[in-house]
């Protein structure tokens, strides 16, 4: 299910970084007011099991601490703070900000490099607590997070993260069971494959994508790129 039938999703890859500090409250909210199609961010857990979000599996590039995430409660979590000066945000709040609202979720299990145990089943299990206009998109670079979701609850929208070569994507979204692919780069073939393209900034990448019509991108830039769609897909 897509907001705009018959065009590419444009999503604000963790939020809308080029104005706002990553996967911060702000981003989001700015996304959400001003219309963005989808919001995309990354969610891990902390020491005692709580879903935050934050791209890296270390919090010193983005906060104003050091170490790995899943060494910090949430507690001590929160008193780190964002370029902002915001706190990293729960999962929960985020769900908050978009319950009810008319914009699609791209959920990434940041799972790639630090397997969280249950990680999948609390998600998962928040997520029903909240009403979204649209099925969450799930997605993530670990195969083993995305079967563990499919065994949980296989009517959700799953999606294999990469940024390797696939030789025949439709195949292996077929033997899967995935509802799509998304790749670093444009695929040659869209039209028997769903899949969606991170992260695009370039408006020569994005018109690629668009005359393409892909199924979704992701871009810091999300105001930028929706005017280039526009202007593409009519």
């Amino acid at each position: 299910m897509e907001k705009v039938k018959n065009k590419t999703i444009v999503f604000g890859h963790r939020g809308y970084p080029a104005k706002f500090a990553e996967n911060s409250l702000a981003g989001f909210a700015d996304a959400v007011k001003n219309g963005a199609d989808g919001i995309e961010f990354d969610v891990q857990l902390t020491k005692d099991m709580i879903p935050v979000i934050m791209h890296d599996e270390r919090v010193d590039r983005t906060t104003d601490g050091i170490g790995y995430l899943k060494d910090f409660t949430l507690k001590e979590l929160r008193q780190l703070h964002l370029a902002n000066g915001e706190p990293v945000p729960l999962l929960q709040e985020v769900f908050k900000l978009v319950n009810n609202r008319d914009i699609v979720i791209n959920l990434e299990f940041k799972t790639g490099v630090i397997h969280y145990s249950g990680i999948e089943e609390i998600v998962l299990n928040l997520a029903k607590k909240y009403s979204f206009n649209h099925p969450i998109i799930y997605s993530s670079f670990d195969y083993v997070t995305l079967k563990n979701c499919q065994e949980i609850d296989p009517n959700q929208i799953y999606c294999y993260l990469t940024d390797e070569e696939v030789a025949n994507p439709a195949k292996l979204i077929a033997d899967n069971h995935f509802a799509g692919i998304h790749p670093k780069q444009l695929l040659p073939t869209t039209k028997a494959i769903s899949q969606r393209i991170w992260t695009v900034d370039d408006p020569k990448v994005a018109q690629k994508c668009f005359e393409s019509h892909v199924a979704g991108i992701f871009t810091d830039n999300y105001p930028l790129m929706t005017k280039i769609r526009n202007q593409v897909q009519d």
